[in-house]
C-alpha cells in the first residue's frame, strides 16, 4: 500500500488517534506532552478548496498566499491580508487544466528572492497529462501591493513526465539568504509502490531526488536570454548550477540529493539554511531527513531502505556507508499513515518555540515538534507531541493536515484539507499596541519602535511622569493625557528627588568672597544671597567706594570739586540721611583723604 496515494483523495475528516508509537530513531511521543499552555492556534481561512500551502514573498508582511491544489480542473492562488486575515475573493492567480488525480494538481509556490522588486513567482503542478510542470510568472504591477497576477506571462522552466499519478512531491522553494536563483524541486520516486521503475537510485532519472537548478542565468537576472543554458529543449528554461554534484560527472546535472520517495514538505531553516525533508513512507516507517546548507549529493536510501530499514529492493547496498540514514522516523501505530513536513520555527511571536521543527501525521491529526540541532549526521532526541496543546476549540479541529506553511516573519500555518487554514500563536498575544501584530514582531519589521532595544515598544513602556511634584508610572500617551511631563524611557518613581523642584543657586556673599550656594546654605554660612541664578562674575560683593562721587570706578580730585559744587546746591547728602549738613560734608572729606576698601 502507498499511504500518500490517499493523501488527497479522503473526503472525510479521520478522527485523530492518540500518539504515534516510538520507533527506532528520535522516537515519535516518548517525550511527555508540553504541560505549559503557552500556544494555540487560530482559524484565518476556510471555505477553500483542497488548500496545501502557504507563503509569502520576503519582506511582505501585509499579506500570505494560499496554494488551493484544484477545484474542478483549475488550481488557484488565493491571498489573505494579515493582519485583519481577510480573505481576497478573486484568485491572484488561477491555472487551468490541471489534473484531477488524486495527489496531482498546483502542488507548489515560491516566490523568487527580489519578487518585490521583479514580480516573479514559481509554480509546480501537474497538468492534465500528469506531467509535473514548473512555470514562472509575474505579478501584476506593483508587486508588492497589487491582488493579480499576469497569468499570460507563464513560462514554462521544467518539464518531467510521471509514470503514474502518484509520489509527485511539490514543493518548491529557495535558500534563506539566495541571490543566485537556485530552485530547489523536491520530486517523488514517480509512484505505483515500491518505485518499481528504481528511480529513486537512479542518477539519470529525475525522479525520486531533490534537484537544483539556476532559474536566473549567470548574471543573476530573471528574465535575460542567459536564463536558458539549454536552448534546443523548450522544456528546460534554467542553467545549471556548477556546484551541483552530478556536473562533470555521470548523473543528471539538475539532481542535489538522490534516493527519495515522495518528501511531502520540506523546509529550509532561516537560520542556517538546513534542509529538512519529510519522506513518505512506502508500508512502515514515515521519516525526516536534514542536509547542511550547500552540502549536497547525499543518498538518502530509498528505494533499498525505508527510514533505517532494509527493503529487501535493489537499488544499493542496505546500510551501506554511502547512505544517509533519518535523523528521525516514526511508524504507523496509533492510526499513523503518512508524514507532513514542516518547519523549524523562526518566528518572533513565540520565542518559547525558536529552533523547534514542526512535523504532523496525515491520517492520525496529531501535531509534534523536535527541537533538532544537528547537520543531519546525527538522530534526533524524542519529538514533543502538541496536538492538545495546539487544538483551536471552540468546536474546531485540525486534522487530514496537507501542509504547514510560513509568512514573511516565519509565523507557521497549517492547512486542514477541509478547506481551512490555522495559525499558531501564543495564548495570550503580546501586542501592547493592539494592532493584531505580536509586539516583537512589529519591532523585527521596523526597530525605531523599541529604542532602547528591551524586547518592548517605547510607546507602551511605562516610566516615570510627573504631575506637578506628584510621580507615576505610566505610558508617555497616559502621561500626556493626564497634563504630566514624561520623564523618558527607564526612569523610576522611586530615584531619589524625582519629581521634586531642583535647589536653586545664586551669589553668596561670605567674608571670604562671593560663592554659588543655595539660599539655604547662604544663609546658614552667614552670607548674603544675591538671588536666583546671579553669578560671581562680575562679583556682586565687591564693595563700592563712596568717595567716587562721579561713580567713574577711581578716586581722583575730580571726585572732590563735583561733590564740592554738589554740596554748595543742596546734593550732598553723601550719608544718605535724606538731607545735606554739615555732617555730609565732614564725612565726605574724611572718606577722600582715607579711603576705605574699595576705593
Amino acid at each position: 500500500m502507498t499511504h500518500i496515494q490517499s493523501r488527497f483523495g479522503l473526503g472525510r475528516r479521520i478522527a485523530a488517534a492518540g500518539l504515534v508509537a516510538a520507533a527506532m530513531l528520535g522516537g515519535v511521543g516518548s517525550a511527555p506532552e508540553a504541560a505549559a499552555q503557552t500556544i494555540d492556534t487560530v482559524r484565518v481561512a476556510n471555505g477553500l478548496s483542497n488548500p496545501l500551502y502557504v507563503t509569502a514573498p520576503t519582506g511582505d508582511y501585509n499579506r500570505a498566499f494560499i496554494v488551493e491544489q484544484r477545484s474542478g480542473t483549475t488550481g488557484r492562488i488565493r491571498i489573505l491580508n494579515l493582519p485583519g486575515n481577510t480573505l481576497n475573493a478573486a484568485p491572484y492567480l488561477s491555472i487551468t487544466g490541471v489534473s484531477t488525480s488524486g495527489e496531482q494538481g498546483l502542488l507548489g509556490m515560491a516566490f523568487h528572492p527580489n519578487f518585490l522588486n521583479n514580480g516573479y513567482f514559481f509554480v509546480n503542478y501537474t497538468n492534465a497529462a500528469g506531467t509535473t510542470i514548473i512555470a514562472r510568472y509575474q505579478a501584476n504591477a506593483p508587486f508588492a501591493t497589487s491582488t493579480t497576477a499576469n497569468a499570460a506571462s507563464a513560462t514554462t522552466v521544467l518539464t518531467i513526465a510521471q509514470p503514474f499519478n502518484n509520489h509527485n512531491g511539490g514543493w518548491i522553494g529557495f535558500a534563506p539568504g539566495d541571490t543566485d536563483g537556485l530552485l530547489y524541486i523536491g520530486m517523488g520516486d514517480g509512484g505505483s509502490a515500491n518505485d518499481p521503475n528504481g528511480n529513486g537510485q537512479n542518477i539519470n532519472a529525475l525522479l525520486g531526488k531533490m534537484l537544483r537548478i539556476d532559474i536566473d542565468g549567470p548574471d543573476n537576472t530573471p528574465g535575460n536570454a542567459d536564463d536558458d543554458g539549454f536552448p534546443a529543449d523548450a522544456n528546460r528554461l534554467y542553467t545549471i548550477p556548477a556546484t551541483n554534484p552530478f556536473v562533470g560527472v555521470a548523473g543528471a546535472d539538475e539532481i542535489w540529493h538522490t534516493g527519495l520517495r515522495n518528501p511531502w514538505r520540506n523546509s529550509f531553516d532561516r537560520a542556517n539554511g538546513r534542509l529538512f525533508m519529510a519522506d513518505v513512507g512506502q508500508n512502515v516507517i514515515e521519516e525526516v531527513s536534514v542536509s547542511a546548507a550547500g552540502v549536497g549529493g547525499i543518498n538518502f536510501g530509498w528505494r533499498c531502505m525505508e527510514g533505517n530499514t532494509c527493503t529487501g529492493l535493489t537499488g544499493c547496498t542496505c546500510n551501506a556507508a554511502t547512505l544517509r540514514n533519518p535523523i528521525l522516523q516514526y511508524n504507523h501505530a496509533g492510526g499513523a499513515c503518512s508524514i507532513t513536513g514542516g518547519y523549524v520555527y523562526r518566528g518572533c511571536a513565540i520565542p518559547s518555540l525558536t529552533g523547534q521543527y514542526f512535523y504532523a501525521d496525515y491520517c492520525s491529526g496529531q501535531i509534534f515538534t523536535n527541537n533538532y540541532a544537528g547537520n543531519g549526521t546525527t538522530l534526533a532526541g524524542a519529538s514533543v507531541n502538541r496536538t492538545a496543546e495546539l487544538a483551536p476549540g471552540g468546536g474546531l479541529s485540525i486534522s487530514t493536515i496537507t501542509s504547514f506553511g510560513e509568512d514573511a516573519y516565519g509565523e507557521i500555518y497549517i492547512c486542514d484539507q477541509a478547506g481551512e487554514v490555522f495559525k499558531i500563536v501564543q495564548n495570550p498575544i503580546v501586542d501592547c499596541n493592539t494592532n493584531l501584530i505580536a509586539d516583537a514582531c512589529d519591532i523585527l519589521r521596523n526597530p525605531a519602535l523599541d529604542t532602547d532595544a528591551d524586547g518592548e515598544i517605547d510607546s507602551c513602556e511605562r516610566s516615570a511622569c510627573c504631575v506637578g511634584t506628584v510621580c507615576s508610572q505610566t505610558t508617555e500617551a497616559g502621561c500626556a493625557a493626564a497634563g504630566g511631563v514624561w520623564q523618558g524611557l527607564n526612569r523610576s518613581c522611586t530615584e531619589p528627588g524625582i519629581c521634586q523642584p531642583l535647589p536653586v543657586n545664586g551669589a553668596c556673599c561670605l567674608p571670604a568672597g562671593c560663592q554659588i550656594l543655595t539660599q539655604v546654605a547662604c544663609a546658614a554660612a552667614g552670607g548674603t544671597w544675591q538671588g536666583a541664578d546671579t553669578t560671581c562674575d562680575p562679583n556682586p560683593c565687591t564693595p563700592a567706594c563712596p568717595c567716587d562721587w562721579n561713580t567713574d570706578g577711581s578716586l581722583t580730585s575730580q571726585d572732590f570739586f563735583d561733590y564740592v559744587a554738589g554740596f554748595f546746591n543742596g546734593m550732598g547728602d553723601f550719608n544718605e540721611d535724606g538731607d545735606t549738613t554739615s555732617q555730609d560734608f565732614f564725612d565726605f572729606i574724611a572718606c577722600f583723604f582715607e579711603p576705605p576698601v574699595g576705593c
